[in-house]
């Protein structure tokens, strides 16, 4: 981040300026929050994103009397002005509040986790989680980040894009994450044939050792896969093909929702 280089617009040459390499300081740092889980010190900080630790300390002053950040002792974590914005955010504030109630009916049914997601890049990001008292622990949250290609959502959406997002996306998904995650591109484009053909997708224990889970994509008025349901339990007591139809009917529900509401505006 700290050497910026010229960005080309069209046919406009943009050069960086003082002001746009203070921003792109200032998102280096909550990039790195993002990535530790929402919390961090200045020493921290500073390794990660190789910044001067007097930088970082203005920064994260300057975010700090701006509500982004918040002290906790001597470590520093999100503040409640991020999430006041990251509630306006038109796109995921829909989506939330039409796909919520038919969340809500898929964790009746099934008492299991239940996860919207969306996807950037070459990841998952969730934008909601219902997770039960009895239900098994999942390495999620909401606003957390998973690989697409190691993902039941992931891999639904992956599905219905171009195969250069498909190479983003196994560019992107690091390690494997368990001995079944998938790491060959021919094998994961042998995948998506088939989850297109069946309409959802399953996680066998490709994300974390145990876990299983079942998704189904949530598409526009376009015919584009916006968003991604599912349905996620332990293996041996979850069997994810049980469900196909119910995370099915789910996302379709979504869909309608969202069509009405885009309709009604």
């Amino acid at each position: 981040m700290n050497n910026l280089r010229p960005q080309i617009t069209g046919d406009i040459r943009v050069e960086p300026t003082a002001t746009t390499a203070v921003i792109g300081k200032m998102f280096a740092v909550l990039d790195h929050f993002a990535a530790t889980g929402g919390q961090s010190t200045l020493a921290r900080i500073a390794a990660a994103t190789g910044l001067p630790k007097p930088t970082v300390h203005r920064l994260v002053k300057d975010l700090k009397n701006w509500g982004a950040l918040e002290a906790n002792g001597d470590w520093l974590r999100l503040g409640p002005r991020l999430f006041e914005l990251g509630q306006l955010v038109p796109h995921t504030r829909n989506l939330r509040s039409a796909a919520l109630p038919f969340m809500q009916d898929l964790y009746e049914a099934t008492h299991e986790t239940i996860h919207l997601g969306v996807l950037d890049g070459g990841h998952v990001v969730y934008v909601e989680k219902i997770t039960g008292h009895h239900s098994s622990a999942t390495p999620t949250r909401v606003g957390g980040r998973m690989p697409a290609p190691y993902t039941g959502i992931g891999k639904v959406l992956l599905a219905h894009l171009s195969d250069d997002a498909v190479d983003v996306a196994v560019r992107a998904a690091g390690p494997p994450r368990t001995p079944t995650s998938i790491l060959s591109r021919e094998v994961l484009k042998q995948h998506m044939a088939l989850i297109r053909d069946r309409g959802v997708a399953f996680d066998q224990e490709e994300s974390q050792p145990g876990l299983v889970c079942v998704a189904a994509p949530i598409f526009d008025r376009t015919g584009t896969a916006v968003a991604g349901l599912s349905i996620a339990g332990p293996a041996g007591r979850f069997v994810p093909a049980r469900f196909e139809a119910a995370v099915l009917t789910a996302a379709h529900g979504v869909r309608r929702t969202l069509r009405t509401a885009a309709t009604d505006s």
